[in-house]
């Protein structure tokens, strides 16, 4: 298992990586991004579906399409030139809640069901299409090797705190941090993944970032934590729906959804240090 993680995690970190460094000479279309992306987003909400199973009978068709047009509308507004990203983002995720009602309404029969549905429509389309934008809109900083920098440390730094967690747990793990959502998690894992992811923002961000050596260090903590955060927000849907992993695509990790979960709630974290809430 551990042999197949350390292989794994290299072509995922090799595909990242590369996906970064060409990327970044083809502004303002960013086409490796907009398809990687979107390739994941769309992974994670088969996945998604799956663990659901037949519980809300959920129309995947518009899981899909919710996921795919959030994502999409982050492309538009830099494309003509316009500052207002976020309202097109803003905007498309509002037309899918709207969207959710009206398909209920158009194919109620009978009671039961329907709140249910209307909310898992409108989580998956946050949870998949409108987190990932934090990160997908760091590619359009206005210096290119900055948002290259920003990128690398919004995807790197949560998934270094996963790597420093899981060995400092196997090496030192005494203690257990959720014994319930997620056993193998202990404390003295988690002090070793932030500390790991510490050393990561420090160092990425002497790549080119904006950050201070100080913030860099607070910037890994935080974004570190972020993602133990997600990993476990993901734990908690498996457990909820009685899975142990979200599939089975990605050797020694599970799905893709297991791969991506943390830096889904590290993104925001990420995007507000670098940008701040303006």
């Amino acid at each position: 298992m551990l042999r197949t993680r350390l292989w794994m995690g290299a072509v995922l970190i090799a595909l990242a990586s590369g996906v970064l460094a060409v990327d970044q000479f083809l502004g303002p279309w960013y086409p490796f991004l907009f398809v990687f992306i979107l390739a994941l987003a769309l992974a994670s909400c088969y996945e998604s579906l799956q663990l659901v199973g037949s519980i809300a009978r959920l129309p995947a068709w518009l899981c899909y399409t919710s996921v795919a047009l959030i994502l999409t509308a982050n492309w538009p507004a830099h494309l003509i030139g316009e500052s207002s990203a976020w309202l097109w983002v803003a905007g498309t995720f509002a037309a899918v809640v709207l969207s959710s009602f009206l398909v209920e309404m158009a194919t109620f029969r009978e009671p039961g069901g329907s709140v249910t549905r209307i909310a898992l429509v409108v989580f998956i389309a946050a949870y998949l299409g409108l987190l990932p934008s934090f990160l997908v809109q760091l590619r359009w900083l206005h210096s290119v090797p900055q948002s290259t920098v920003a990128l690398a440390l919004t995807i790197f730094v949560p998934k270094c705190c996963d790597i420093g967690a899981y060995f400092t747990g196997r090496l030192l793990g005494r203690h257990q941090m959720t014994p319930v959502l997620s056993p193998k998690k202990t404390w003295e894992g988690l002090a070793g993944g932030l500390a790991v992811s510490a050393l990561a923002a420090f160092y990425i961000n002497r790549l080119g970032g904006e950050l201070s050596d100080l913030a860099a260090l607070g910037f890994g903590v935080t974004v570190g934590g972020a993602g133990v955060l997600g990993d476990m927000a993901e734990s908690l849907i498996k457990r909820d729906f009685q899975k142990k992993d979200a599939s089975q695509v990605v050797p020694g990790f599970g799905g893709v959804l297991d791969v991506v979960d943390s830096v889904l709630f590290a993104s925001p974290v990420a995007y507000f240090w670098i940008c701040g809430p303006g």
